[in-house]
């Protein structure tokens, strides 16, 4: 039987606001929480914070295409389905996608039940990945909140979580405020049975018109503040909302009601408002950028996430369980592996992690991992210093000697020399039989035709 889309998640490139708009409400309405950008550079910019279960791209976008954007995309989105939506002139560049690595293709136009179709055909394959939130949500209790500075934040989770009060999560991106943010609602009593909406307003439309109305709703299309009922709006990255848009969120606050674009009578908003925030918004409001006013409306209950270079405890139960899900129980780590990864600064925290070890689970070569496969870059950096010679500074004292050709290589060049070096062991090892080397590999044919493309290797 195939899966419920509820609960699931969708990233649309679309630029057609009419037809973009008619996805996101179809789908919204499913269940389904949707991120919906207009321009290639949005949809890579909400790509880069989120992993969805389905990603829904257009070929043609005003500030680039489709085909180039997933090529750049697919080594970060790994197992992400990817379907491409194409007018019938389009079905050549669509079929020359699939075959680089895209999973399906639409063609336009098509009812939003088709994409409701292929999430429950992506579910039921086991090919949807979880999301950023619910990488950390399977873990929640306890792994990922035992640390002290974890506790204390639950303690307070628990005593907000009754009343009615507007709360702002505060910290660097990646620490899990969206997950604080589900877990407020999970305690929040009656609340909890009714919807948890997401707004991420980083990714809303450029287009204040069609902003307002993905926020508020149209004529007698609900919003997505409508769409969260009684239960819980929450507002990531509030300190991207347009000024236009700040001031009707500040008479939501105040009034508990808004007005649908085109429809005279208000409506009453019942929701609970969680806004989060990676930036100082004191700051933001010195520069002008956001209104002060509503920065006291939000800040009345802040609460703060603690970076995961201060929990410790944490790092090492979520490292295990990342492993563990990536790898699937195959491997471990070793202790000198354990010892960088509590040594590292982690800038961008758990969801950093998470790469790190789905990236050491796919290419490393021994069962035991460590520190080499978590932190790559680290030995090629010091093996290109050993080789280089070294010549007496001014102090006496010799110093190497680092050419425009020997420059230290880039995180992304050791990741390439790494991927290609391993896609050649092993294909070696099934005898250049790209089929039984993508099955090891864990990625499909397709996937792994292209990334042979991009890292310029053959099969002999």
């Amino acid at each position: 039987m195939s899966r419920n889309p509820a609960g699931s998640s969708v990233v649309i490139i679309e630029d057609d606001p009419v037809f973009g708009q008619a996805l996101v409400q179809r789908l919204r309405l499913a269940g389904v929480s949707t991120h919906w950008a207009q321009t290639a550079a949005a949809g890579e910019a909400v790509l880069q914070r989120h992993r969805p279960s389905l990603v829904l791209c257009d070929i043609r976008l005003p500030d680039g295409d489709g085909e180039a954007l997933m090529a750049r995309l697919m080594p970060q989105l790994g197992g992400v389905p990817i379907v491409i939506m194409t007018a019938f002139g389009g079905l050549d560049q669509a079929v020359r996608m699939l075959r680089a690595g895209a999973d399906d293709y639409l063609a336009k136009p098509f009812p939003a039940q088709r994409v409701l179709d292929k999430l429950r055909g992506f579910a039921g394959s086991d090919a949807s990945p979880a999301s950023d939130e619910d990488d950390v949500a399977a873990v929640l209790d306890p792994a990922g909140w035992r640390s002290q500075p974890m506790l204390a934040l639950q303690a307070e989770l628990e005593r907000v979580a009754p009343a009615e009060a507007t709360v702002l999560l505060a910290g660097e991106s990646g620490v899990g405020k969206g997950v604080a943010a589900r877990r407020l609602h999970a305690l929040a009593g009656a609340r909890t049975a009714a919807p948890f909406i997401l707004v991420d307003c980083a990714a809303l439309p450029a287009d204040i018109a069609a902003a307002e109305a993905a926020l508020f709703g149209r004529d007698d299309v609900p919003g997505l503040v409508e769409s969260a009922g009684a239960g819980t709006l929450f507002l990531d990255e509030v300190s991207d909302l347009p000024n236009a848009l700040q001031a009707r969120l500040l008479r939501l606050l105040e009034e508990r009601r808004f007005l649908r674009i085109g429809v005279a009578e208000p409506v009453v908003s019942r929701a609970r408002i969680i806004a989060a925030t990676n930036a100082h918004l004191p700051a933001r409001v010195a520069e002008g950028s956001f209104r002060n006013d509503l920065w006291f409306r939000l800040s009345g209950i802040t609460l703060t996430l603690p970076p995961l270079r201060a929990r410790p405890r944490d790092l090492q139960d979520l490292a295990v369980h990342f492993l563990q899900r990536f790898a699937k129980g195959q491997r471990s780590i070793a202790e000198d592996g354990m010892a960088a990864l509590l040594a590292h600064a982690w800038p961008g925290n758990i969801r950093e992690l998470r790469n790190r070890m789905e990236r050491a689970a796919l290419l490393a070569d021994a069962p035991t991992l460590g520190a080499g496969d978590f932190f790559p870059e680290r030995g090629t950096r010091q093996a290109v210093a050993a080789q280089t010679p070294a010549v007496p500074d001014q102090a006496g004292s010799e110093a190497p000697i680092v050419t425009d050709q020997d420059e230290l290589q880039s995180l992304a060049e050791v990741r390439e020399a790494a991927e290609r070096e391993h896609i050649r062991r092993v294909l070696a090892r099934c005898g250049g039989r790209i089929g039984d080397a993508a099955a090891v590999l864990g990625v499909s044919r397709t996937t792994l035709w292209d990334r042979m493309r991009r890292l310029d290797l053959s099969i002999r």
